[in-house]
């Protein structure tokens, strides 16, 4: 097999290659190892390359198989956000304030998939504490798309895409407060998957927004996001936020029929703001699953464009309260001072980037007297109403169809100076993450050579059912079959062993 192929298996195809011993973990880590060294010196999807750890990885993984221990993990080659905790292993969160931390504890995700045997490659880029839709808010640099390196791949996880997408790791992990594995997701012609507030523990994430804030998987087909979602999924005794229900197999239900079911189309996705391309190419999404036999009909969920502006008003608040931990004195970046108020305020005066800094300020300004009932709780409230717009348009239909994101992905600084802009790239996301239900997205077409992302929407605890209609119209088409036309780059900036 050719080195190239070996970059762009699937988690299914590779797993089957290790368990017949035709190929081993080494070889596949080797690979990836390489694709990072020849690629990342142009796109810095990599804050960190974890070598020796992930080639001692391979060789226990290739250990397990040969005793017939096999999983569909084991062996494969993954990337993780930087905002997952990694024992020995310095965790960043995209900061300066944290360059120097190094946690002594895995994430419960993280502990779940090195059970399975998945293989580390590295930590990925990432906007500073998940603050972001394009991966500009790094501290360290902007991580590049690979289908034009000249733009974003989106953010926050966009470091986690851009490394799926360019044959880097076989999958990746994110997170997603309001959009942030489906946007770049979508933007890298990639699959990502929010799954249902709780289905994943929190456990070991450097928090953001703690009632949002959601991991998942980025990989580059919807059975493999199924096969890492089994993997994750299911309560943690760490994390109270987190739901005791049965995890199915997630991969049986992936029956590529939808026949007979219902699927809504929201007249509120299908709004101004939308590029033309991003419409043509959900039109013809929308025809592929009126030919596979499901039952498409419009549906309202008028409280949708009260999402995004309820969303930046509660996150913020959420972040103001988790980033107070970071003032210098337990682990981070610490800025002497004449005394502790001094030192508080240059610890994050220099660790903190631009957009973290709005985010505390707009935070504080909500939660501040006065302005508590006016901001918070309305937010609050309209958030239910959110939540309830989905519950009962859930009663009519199984899911909802709508796009990923507005636009294809847009140039690298042209949204950076104007973070309204910023903020309307997750004008489609943002609705489900307010209300806590599972959405994939899927790549459905492209619009001036760059991916376009369709988003698949289900009820609480509907993973199952997202996939299912999302892997049908997969099995349809192949736009997930699509690789960048990237080509070998200079080997600078991919970060370093640990």
């Amino acid at each position: 097999m050719q080195r190239d192929e070996l970059n762009y298996l699937s988690i299914a195809e590779a797993s089957d290659l290790l368990s017949r011993r035709e190929i081993s973990s080494v070889e596949l880590t080797e690979a990836a190892l390489r694709r990072v060294e020849e690629c990342d010196g142009r796109l810095n999807a990599m804050l960190l390359l974890t070598s020796d750890l992930a080639l001692l990885q391979a060789r226990h993984a290739d250990e397990r198989l040969a005793r017939g221990e096999f999983t569909p993990l084991c062996g494969i080659p993954m990337g993780l956000k930087d905002i997952f905790s990694t024992r020995s292993i310095p965790t960043t969160c995209g900061s300066r304030i944290l360059e120097s931390y190094v946690p002594q504890f895995n994430a419960t995700a993280v502990d779940r998939l090195f059970d399975a045997g998945a293989v580390l490659i590295g930590k990925t880029n990432m906007d500073e504490f998940a603050m972001g839709s394009s991966t500009e808010n790094s501290a360290f640099f902007p991580t590049r798309n690979p289908w034009d390196p000249e733009r974003v791949p989106g953010g926050s996880s966009g470091g986690s895409a851009a490394a799926v997408a360019s044959g880097e790791v076989v999958f990746a992990m994110g997170t997603d407060t309001g959009g942030s594995i489906r946007q770049p997701a979508a933007l890298t012609g990639t699959v990502g998957l929010k799954p249902t507030y709780g289905r994943v523990s929190r456990y070991g994430l450097v928090a953001f927004g703690s009632s949002l804030d959601q991991p998942g998987p980025i990989t580059r087909s919807v059975r493999d996001v199924a096969v890492v979602l089994g993997a994750i999924a299911g309560r943690d005794p760490r994390d109270s936020t987190s739901i005791d229900a049965l995890v199915p197999d997630y991969v049986s239900g992936l029956t590529g029929d939808v026949r007979g079911l219902r699927l809504g189309v929201p007249n509120e996705y299908f709004a101004e703001g939308m590029s033309s391309e991003v419409r043509h190419a959900l039109e013809l999404a929308i025809g592929v699953y009126r030919d596979l036999g499901a039952a498409l009909q419009p549906v309202s969920l008028p409280m949708t464009e009260h999402g995004l502006s309820t969303y930046y008003v509660i996150s913020p608040a959420e972040a103001m309260a988790n980033l107070a931990r970071f003032d210098g004195v337990r682990y981070g970046l610490c800025e002497r001072g004449a005394d502790v108020w001094e030192m508080f305020s240059r610890t994050r005066e220099t660790g903190f980037g631009s957009e973290v800094k709005r985010r505390i300020l707009l935070g504080t300004y909500v939660l501040s007297a006065g302005y508590y009932d006016a901001y918070y709780v309305k937010a609050q409230r309209v958030r239910t109403l959110v939540r309830q717009d989905f519950e009962k348009v859930f009663e009519t239909v199984d899911a909802l169809i709508t796009p990923t994101a507005p636009t294809p992905a847009f140039r690298l600084g042209e949204k950076v100076s104007d973070p309204l802009q910023m903020y309307l790239s997750d004008v489609y996301t943002v609705p489900a993450s307010m209300a806590g239900v599972p959405a994939v997205s899927i790549p459905c077409g492209f619009a001036h050579d760059l991916p376009v992302g369709l988003q698949v929407i289900g009820p609480a605890l509907g993973e199952q059912l997202v996939l299912r209609v999302a892997h049908a119209f997969e099995q349809s088409t192949d736009y997930h079959l699509a690789r960048p036309p990237l080509r070998e780059a200079n080997t600078a900036d991919v970060g370093s062993d640990s």
